[in-house]
């Protein structure tokens, strides 16, 4: 069992994740994300200890625990996986940090933002 970064999660890359997570198997793609694999967060789903310590952390409400992922990301399960197919497309993800190495604040979504995302993917709120 793991955890696992939907597609809510495109185009934000908040990595409030990526700072609790204890063993670093949170990644992002290496190079520009073509469609096959969108500009997102994901998941390895055999170096994820299952600790949840992530979920809480997004704000986009994009992780879910394996076998909790909504129907509308079915395919995420797959999209997640491909960090221990394809190992070399992606990298461990790191904090957003400064230049003096101070994690950098982060955006944080109204419920409303939040609500439109889902939308987006037409997942019911």
């Amino acid at each position: 069992m793991a955890y696992v970064i939907t597609r809510l999660c495109v185009d934000c890359l908040d990595k409030g994740c990526v700072e609790v997570c204890p063993v670093e198997c949170i990644y992002e793609p290496k190079e520009a994300a073509p469609p096959e694999r969108p500009n997102m967060l994901y998941i390895h789903p055999i170096e994820c200890i299952n600790c949840g310590a992530c979920e809480p952390e997004c704000p986009w409400q994009a992780i879910f625990e394996d076998r909790e992922v909504p129907d509308a990301f079915a395919a995420d399960l797959e999209l997640n996986a491909r960090t221990k197919d394809e190992p070399k497309a992606y990298r461990v993800a790191l904090p957003h940090r400064d230049e003096e190495g101070r994690l950098q604040p982060k955006h944080r979504p109204s419920a409303d933002q939040v609500r439109a995302n889902r939308l987006r993917w037409d997942e019911k709120p």
